[in-house]
C-alpha cells in the first residue's frame, strides 16, 4: 500500500479516471456499432453529425487519436454514401 498522501490521493484519481474512461470509450463504441447497423439513408444522414461531434470529443479528451477519429468518420460517410 502506498505510505504518503500525495500517492493514495494519485491512486483515487486514477481509479476514477479509467472509470469515466473506459465508460466514455465504450459509449463511443457502440454509437458506431450502433450507427452502423442503420439501413435508412435519412436517418443515418440525420444522425451523421453526432456522430462526428462524438468522436470529435474523444480525440479531444485524449481516448482516441486525431487520424484514427478522421479514419472512422470516413469510413462512416462512406456507408451513408452508399446507402440506396
Amino acid at each position: 500500500m502506498a505510505n504518503h498522501k500525495s500517492s493514495i490521493k494519485r491512486i483515487r484519481q486514477t481509479k476514477v479516471r479509467r472509470l469515466r474512461n473506459r465508460y466514455y470509450g465504450r459509449t463511443m463504441r457502440s454509437a458506431v456499432k450502433k450507427f452502423r447497423l442503420l439501413d435508412n439513408k435519412e436517418e443515418a444522414t440525420k444522425n451523421l453529425p453526432g456522430m462526428y461531434k462524438l468522436i470529435d470529443k474523444m480525440v479531444k479528451r485524449g481516448m482516441i487519436h486525431k487520424n484514427k477519429a478522421g479514419n472512422i468518420k470516413s469510413s462512416l460517410t462512406k456507408q451513408v454514401n452508399a446507402l440506396a
